[in-house]
């Protein structure tokens, strides 16, 4: 078995690897460290929690031991699609420089200008950003990344899908061709793979599984929930998503909980307080410094769930999650992947339980067709009753007419005098499309009623007294 005493890394470096309690590397780090060690270009392809991120951490540190960053020229640079991954990176190169003299600076959103130029000014040897605010930075003249002589692009496949790529490729230009670059990914998309073919040299290729798999040490399953009502989806879905956290019970120590919609991360962590769990939500719209406070809370064990975004699928290194629950099925099949990549990792056993809708079952075969193989089906821990169909209303009897109104009835209609206002009305009221008072009644061809059927006496004895002034 390879040790990384064999792999010719710094004596600093490896002292460091000593202390942190590591001796034998991922397959990923065993086959990207030997040749970036050499200068070559590197692609690699694993899936997520693999140890990608030392694969890249410990050669660029060993490259980087000699030598010293000059003011607003990093001498690396590192990409990453969100904050919490760049925050990771971060970490690891503290874990694992702390016997070097060499500087960071960590470009990320949310966080004050001044303080990041300030560190910038001083020069630094590694610059960990995200490409937004990396290109804010040098539009605004404070960087220069014209001596950056490695460059490592994490998450490729995330970078596509959160928009990144015209923005990657313009760090690319900015940078020296004679730079070597780094290049990992989990998934191969053709867009990605143009970008390689452009921006890389013959790179050594290490892929060290099929593209998109999940762990094995993971054990997933999938609840079929179909609602009672359409309405009342939101909320049964929360009451099972209750019922399989109860089920889990003491084996559940914590969990990750994914949804799809940021107003849906919110909702689902207010509901699960409301019943009494623990849980906070983390997404994109949160401030920053709210964010880190619900990871460190999460890392440390003082938070037993985290409702997230997929912001959160990438980038979360909490070695110990024991559970994942998909509380809807992802958009991208990919997206699944790096879900339940939370658990299960550096071979430890996790468990991974998706809610499936009716609405999301083809997104779900999808799934299936990523990883090839069938997620087995638990049954539904909460029995939805079906909806009852709707009694026919009896029908009320009849209330039998008052004698006033049967005499009126039987009584023949009069036809109104001959001229005066109520003929004149009529007239007007056939040829100008009901405008007047008066309306035309179908059952008399002639017939007009001034106010209805049953005219006030006292209206008709007024118009006499006209007619016979």
């Amino acid at each position: 078995m390879t040790k990384f005493s064999d792999l010719n890394l710094n004596p600093k470096v490896m002292k460091a690897i000593t202390e942190a309690g590591y001796e034998s590397p991922t397959p990923i780090q065993a086959g990207a460290i030997p040749s970036a060690l050499e200068g070559r270009d590197v692609l690699g392809i694993a899936q997520t929690g693999t140890g990608k991120t030392a694969s890249f951490t410990l050669p660029m540190l060993s490259l980087l031991a000699r030598g010293r960053a000059r003011a607003r020229m990093p001498r690396s640079l590192v990409l990453c699609p969100t904050r919490e991954l760049a925050a990771q990176v971060a970490e690891n190169f503290d874990t694992y420089s702390k016997h070097l003299k060499l500087t960071k600076a960590l470009l990320i959103g949310g966080v004050s200008f001044k303080e990041q130029e300030l560190i910038i000014d001083k020069g630094v040897d590694v610059l960990i950003a995200t490409p937004g605010r990396l290109l804010d930075h040098f539009e605004r003249g404070k960087l220069i990344l014209s001596d950056v002589k490695v460059m490592v692009v994490d998450e490729a496949d995330r970078m596509l899908d959160m928009g990144f790529i015209p923005d990657i490729e313009r760090i690319f230009g900015l940078t020296p061709f004679t730079r070597q670059t780094l290049f990992f990914s989990a998934t191969m998309a053709p867009e990605i793979e143009r970008i390689t073919n452009t921006f890389l040299s013959n790179p050594e290729r290490v892929e060290v599984a099929r593209q998109a798999t999940a762990s094995e040490t993971i054990e997933q399953n999938v609840v079929m929930f179909k609602a009672s009502r359409r309405d009342r989806e939101g909320s049964e879905k929360r009451r099972v998503l209750r019922a399989l956290l109860d089920a889990e019970g003491d084996t559940c120590t914590n969990a990750v909980i994914f949804c799809n919609r940021k107003t849906d991360v919110d909702i689902c962590a207010k509901s699960l307080k409301k019943y009494g769990y623990d849980a906070a939500p983390i997404h994109g719209d949160l401030d920053q410094s709210q964010r880190t406070k619900t990871l460190d809370a999460f890392r440390g064990g003082e938070l037993r769930l985290l409702v997230a975004s997929d912001v959160a699928a990438r980038g979360l290194d909490v070695p110990s999650v024991s559970h994942v629950f998909n509380f809807d099925v992802p958009g991208h099949a990919e997206d699944y992947v790096h879900r339940i990549g939370r658990t299960g990792r550096a071979g430890r056993e996790g468990k991974a339980i998706t809610i499936c809708s009716p609405r999301d079952e083809k997104q779900f075969e999808a799934v299936e067709a990523l990883i090839q193989k069938e997620i087995p089906r638990i049954e539904n821990p909460v029995k939805v009753e079906p909806r009852k169909p709707r009694k026919p209303k009896e029908e009320a009897p009849k209330a039998e007419a008052k004698p006033e109104v049967q005499e009126a009835a039987a009584e023949p209609r009069k036809a109104p005098a001959q001229g005066g206002r109520d003929d004149t009305r009529g007239r007007s009221n056939s040829n100008t499309r009901g405008r007047g008072r008066g309306r035309y009644d179908r059952r008399d061809d002639n017939q007009v009623v001034g106010m209805g059927d049953h005219m006030p006496s006292f209206i008709a004895l007024s118009f006499e007294e006209r007619r016979s002034q």
